[in-house]
Parts: C-alpha cells; structure tokens; sequence
C-alpha cells in the first residue's frame, strides 16, 4: 500500500496523517486512562519519549521514505532482518542469552521468506539491486528492533491504550517539524478515495490494533520470539491475494510457507541456551 499509493502521498505526510488518524479513533477510549495515569506517564517519560520516537516516528518515516526511492521487494528484504536485528539488540542491551535453537529457526524462516520473494528461484537475488533508499529501510527495521527490546523498560503498571495514546502523542510531536517541512517543499497530499481510504486502513489496522497486538506479544512471550513472526506477513499477503486477487497458489509459496512455520516452531519451543556473553 504505502508503495502504491506514494505518488498520492508524500512519504512524511502519510506517516503524520496515519498517526493523526490513529489518535482521534484511539484517544476517546485511552484518554480516561491517560488522565488516571498521568503521574506515572510523568515518571517514565524518558522511556515513553524513546519509545515514540523509534515506533511512531522512526519506523514510519523511514519505511515511507524508503518506499519512495525502493522496490518492495528489497524493502521486504531488508525488513526480514528485523527478527535479527531484535536478537542482537536484545543481547547488546540486555545481555538476554541466545537459544540454539532460536537461532536456527530464525535463519530457517529467513530462508523460506526468500524463497517466496524470489519466486522459488534463489538466483534471481543475483539481480537484485540496492539502492540509497534502502538506508532508509535499514533505518527502520534498527529502530524497530529498539523499540521491541526496550519495551522491556516499560513499566507494567501502564494501561495498554494509556502507552499507545501517549507515544502516538509523543510521537506526532516529533513527526511534526518534517511535516511542515514536506510541505514547505510543495509536497502535498493528492486528496483521492484511494489516498483517504489508505490512510484509514493504515491509522486503524496498520496502526492502532497491529500496535496493541504487537505490544502484548512481548509482553507475554519477549522480543526474540515475537519477532519471527514478522516472517508470516509475506504468507498472508499470498492468502489475501488468493481470495481477493484470485491469484494461483504455486509449489514455491507452498515450500517457502512450511520454512516459515518450521522456523517459527523452533524459535518458540526452544530449551537450549547458548551464552554468547
């Protein structure tokens, strides 16, 4: 989507107007909670700020921009780093010791989203060519990973939509300064049913509800193993795009799907610690 549409909406302007949309659909219900919780939200607000602005502002921002000036398929590329990324952040930061079997389920997973993204055919990577935009993918999937770690230092006490309507605040704060710049430019958004309906799309579902789940999966199971799971977003676009697109299922979306899974359940059901401290 963010690709489709980026002659429509200009990179900063989709990520101001995604998280401003989130806001209004959100604040009716956090906003009690953030009033109960004020005193609290004062107490943390070094982590909150750190956490808005690698989330809110840094992942958005950049993964737009990088679709701006890159492919989707190097961005998707690119973003299959993030479970790895989150690993090693985990054990730079927190020194979290790193399962064997973890490990290999991670690169299993990675192996089986390449081998969907190059259609069953790992040769045609060879012609695969980056570019500077995919920095600014880089950029996000490191700012990601922080974000997931550091979501440790959250304090528990803090009502799920309390967190989420705070650093959608925090985060818009930051967002804004680039917006008026985008603008300053004569980059403005093409006001169209597509780009509306886009931005709504990505506000309630990309943003809002992908946020809260993501946010209670570390929260139950860490970032290591809830980040594998980013893996599984290619395997629902080919489900969504059977359905609606009535495109073909083949043998290497097949073959790529079961890596996939079989990656996720090693990196899940994992007993044996490697300390790599």
């Amino acid at each position: 989507m963010g690709r489709g549409i980026h002659n429509d909406i200009p990179p900063i302007t989709l990520a101001f107007w995604r998280w401003a949309v989130a806001l209004v659909i959100i604040l009716p219900f956090s906003i009690r909670h953030i009033i109960h919780q004020k005193d609290l939200i004062k107490q943390n607000w070094k982590i909150l700020t750190l956490l808005a602005y690698f989330s809110v502002t840094n992942f958005s921002m950049c993964i737009y921009l990088a679709l701006k000036s890159s492919t989707v398929t190097n961005t998707v590329l690119i973003n299959s780093m993030i479970p790895i990324f989150i690993v090693i952040v985990s054990w730079i930061v927190f020194k979290e010791r790193i399962a064997v079997r973890q490990t290999i389920g991670i690169f299993v997973s990675l192996a089986g989203l390449i081998f969907i993204i190059s259609n069953g055919n790992l040769t045609t990577l060879a012609a695969v060519q980056f570019s500077k935009g995919d920095m600014w993918t880089i950029s996000a999937g490191i700012g990601w990973a922080l974000y997931s770690v550091l979501l440790k230092k959250c304090p528990i006490e803090l009502n799920s939509l309390s967190f989420l309507g705070t650093t959608i605040i925090i985060g818009l704060v930051f967002i804004f300064p680039f917006y008026i710049w985008e603008m300053s430019t004569g980059k403005t958004m093409i006001f169209s049913q597509a780009a509306i309906g886009s931005i709504i799309y990505v506000a309630l579902f990309a943003s809002v509800l992908a946020y809260i789940f993501w946010n209670k999966s570390i929260q139950i199971i860490g970032a290591n193993k809830t980040g594998i799971f980013i893996h599984l977003m290619p395997v629902f676009s080919i489900v969504l795009a059977i359905i609606f697109l009535h495109e073909q299922l083949r043998g290497f979306h097949i073959k790529g799907t079961i890596l996939i899974f079989l990656g996720i359940f090693l990196t899940t059901t994992n007993k044996i610690k490697l300390n790599l401290s």
